[in-house]
Formats: structure tokens, sequence, C-alpha cells
């Protein structure tokens, strides 16, 4: 019985090596070939530059407005997903019919597995000409981009939501109505707080998933590498300008586009160590552990 565990205790471990192993490879990979455009065509250049034009004389590799693209785009998204999601996390979890509960639930987590081609498509074919008729410019930019990405979103939010609302003891609702609140008072003064880590969370992953959209992204944002000055001004992401040129760069093009996965790995990097210091912050304390 021990040999087992033991064996099966060093598969783990191995498994976990392996996955270690793996991630470090395809950092050093990506950072090993990023370094011709750091060192020909200086590090500062590179990050602080604002105008992208590889095939220019001399070519320009600037990636201050993909930078400032792929953060107006986040957090224009979790602006508008956030109260959306965490609202409708509190109604399924709290206020909902139990009948409505069981058919809500797994249509938004079904929604959740929609390819990303299919919100763009949706978005290239309605959105765009409804934003360009409506609101005025071409209807490919930061404004369309964030919706398609608030709806693609919502569902891992308010999943988590949902969880970390239905997670928080029993004990405390109890109480709070015991003592003469109402159930909205209880929701919005017990139960929220409580289940505010989780939600972080789930506000975590659905920020890390806005980040790393391409296909969606490329089909409704325009794909114009500029500093938007309006929310219908198209965009260029870092994620899509790979996508987009890679198929054809070569020379210090080709290492450029790994310098924006540098880039890219680093914003995204910086992003979530802001997010989970947030949500250590304001974890809820319970006896010997944390909610």
């Amino acid at each position: 019985m021990k040999d087992e565990e033991l064996f099966v205790k060093r598969i783990l471990l191995l498994t976990a090596l392996s996955t270690i192993i793996i991630l470090f490879l395809v950092i050093i990979f990506i950072f090993k070939e990023s370094i011709p455009v750091f060192t020909e065509y200086g590090v500062i250049n590179f990050i602080l530059g604002t105008k992208w034009n590889p095939t220019g004389t001399p070519p320009q590799f600037g990636m201050i407005p993909l930078i400032v693209g792929s953060l107006a785009l986040t957090l224009l998204t979790l602006l508008i997903a956030t109260p959306f999601s965490v609202l409708c996390a509190i109604f399924i979890a709290e206020l909902a019919p139990s009948t409505m509960r069981k058919i809500l639930k797994p249509v938004i987590e079904t929604l959740a597995g929609i390819p990303s081609v299919v919100y763009g498509f949706f978005g290239l074919i309605l959105l765009v000409p409804f934003i360009r008729t409506h609101l005025g410019g071409t209807g490919f930019g930061l404004f369309t981009a964030s919706l398609i990405l608030t709806i693609m979103i919502m569902p891992t939010i308010i999943s988590i939501s949902h969880d970390a609302i239905r997670s928080v003891p029993l004990e405390y609702k109890e109480a709070s109505l015991a003592l003469g609140a109402t159930h909205w008072q209880t929701i919005k003064n017990v139960i929220l707080p409580a289940a505010f880590p989780g939600i972080v969370v789930g506000i975590i992953l659905g920020m890390a998933r806005a980040i790393g959209e391409t296909l969606a992204v490329i089909m409704v944002a325009g794909n114009v590498p500029q500093i938007p000055h309006s929310i219908l001004d198209p965009i260029r992401a870092l994620t899509s300008n790979i996508a987009l040129e890679m198929g054809y760069a070569t020379g210090l093009h080709y290492s450029a586009l790994f310098g924006t996965a540098v880039v890219l790995f680093i914003f995204t990097l910086i992003l979530l160590l802001i997010a989970n210091y947030f949500q250590h912050k304001t974890r809820v304390r319970i006896g010997g552990g944390y909610l």
C-alpha cells in the first residue's frame, strides 16, 4: 500500500514538474527570439515608441499604440461586464426561483464554451452596422470589441461569482435576518462582502480571457495600430498584432512580434499580480482560515 502511494506521489510530482518545465521552456523560447529587436532596435525605442510600421523606411516597432489599445480594451470590457455579471450572479444565487436557477446556470455555463469566432461573426454582422448607423464611425473600434468581449467573459464571471455567493455560510444570512435586516440588506451588507474575494477571482479570470482573446477582437476592432482618442476609434491589441503579421514577418519584424509577446506576457503578469494582491487584501477571515 505504501509503495502504491509513493508511486502515485511521484507520478503527480512528475506531472507538476513537467508542466512547470514546459512553461519555462516556452518563456525562454519567446525571450530568446525577441533578443534581436531589443538589441538592434533598442528596448526604450521598442517599448516607448509611438508608431508601429514594420514595412516603412526605416521600419518602426513602437509598442505604445498596441499597449494602450490592449489596456483600454481590457478596462472598458471589465467596466461593462463586471456590474452586469455580479448582479446576474446575485439574482441567480439569491433571488431566482429554484426552477429558473436550474435553467439559467447550465445555459450560462454553456455560453462560456461557444467558440470565439461565433461571437466575432455576431459582432461583425450585427453590432458593427448598428454602431456605424447609430453612433457614427466605421463601426469597427474599441467599443464594439469591448461589447463582444463583455458577452464572452460574462459567463465566466457569473459562474464563479455565483459559486462564491452560494459558498457563504448559511449562518451569516440567518443571523442577519434574525437581527431584523431585510433580504436586500443581508445581500448588500453580509453576503457580498463575504463573497467578495471569490467574485474578484471571477473578475481576474474574465480579465485573463479578455487580454488573451484574439480572433473575435480581430474581426471587430478595426486593427489600426494607433492610440484611440474615442471609444469609437479602431484599435489593435497585442494579441491581434501577433496573429495578423506572423504569417509574413521576417528578420527584425519577426523578432519584433516575439517582442510583442514578451510585452504581452509582462503586461498580463502585472495585471494578474495586482488583481491577486487586491484579492489577498480583501479576504474574509473565518476562524482559523479564510473565506
